[in-house]
């Protein structure tokens, strides 16, 4: 390129430069070399109108830049949990009559009362109050009326909507419900879940069927 070629180079980055426009869009426009643009608009003053909307803009192309790497990852893990739940759900396979019975003993290993005379269970999940309920009509013969329910709850929260939630779960009625376990809410406290329908007990006045669920529990683990 020809000096002439240069001089009309240089002029147009110029006026760019003087319209505001940044070192790194002038170079793109004119095809040179970032060095070039930088030497010859280095005594072009900018308003600071247009220093600001530089900023911004290079603020808002990082910001951009940022979001678009968030929803990525996000989408990635979206589809990890998808595919690793699925996975899972597969590897499972069909549950046998069997496989609900252990399930049962081992959760209410872990969620169940282990000493007194009654069969006690507590949880929040709504899904393992209506697994447990099925289970223990199905193999623990449990009569309807024998079934109580406790509702452990904040005192900021619906008592009345939760009760008829778990009366549904449980398919009883709320006469079969006893009264509250009403916890004062600490608003400083903070809780990462907030369990809306609190926490439901099953209560099962049988010490006989207590004992037996004990003995189907240490048939489990006596081998270890």
């Amino acid at each position: 390129m020809g000096y002439s070629g240069k001089l009309k180079l240089k002029q147009e980055a110029i006026k760019l430069r003087e319209n505001g426009f940044s070192v790194k869009t002038i170079q793109r426009k004119l095809q040179v070399s970032m060095s070039s643009v930088s030497l010859w608009v280095r005594d072009v003053k900018l308003t600071q109108e247009q220093i600001r909307k530089l900023y911004l803009n290079k603020r808002t192309g990082a910001l951009r830049g940022c979001i678009v790497a968030a929803m990525n990852k996000t989408k990635k893990r979206e589809e990890s949990t998808i595919r690793l739940v699925e996975e899972g759900k597969k590897e499972v396979g069909n549950v046998s009559r069997r496989d609900r019975f252990i399930a049962g003993v081992l959760m209410y290993f872990s969620e169940g009362s282990k000493t007194g005379h009654s069969v006690v269970f507590s949880n929040s999940d709504y899904r393992a109050i209506e697994f447990m309920a099925s289970w223990f009509r199905e193999f623990c013969n449990v009569p309807e009326e024998k079934f109580r329910c406790y509702l452990y709850i904040h005192d900021n929260l619906d008592e009345a909507n939760a009760k008829k939630f778990w009366s549904r779960i449980m398919n009883l009625p709320l006469t079969q419900f006893r009264k509250s376990y009403i916890v004062k809410n600490n608003p400083k406290r903070f809780r990462k879940a907030k369990n809306i329908n609190g926490v439901l007990r099953i209560s099962i006045s049988d010490v006989n069927l207590h004992r037996k669920i004990m003995g189907w529990i240490e048939g489990i683990f006596d081998p270890f």
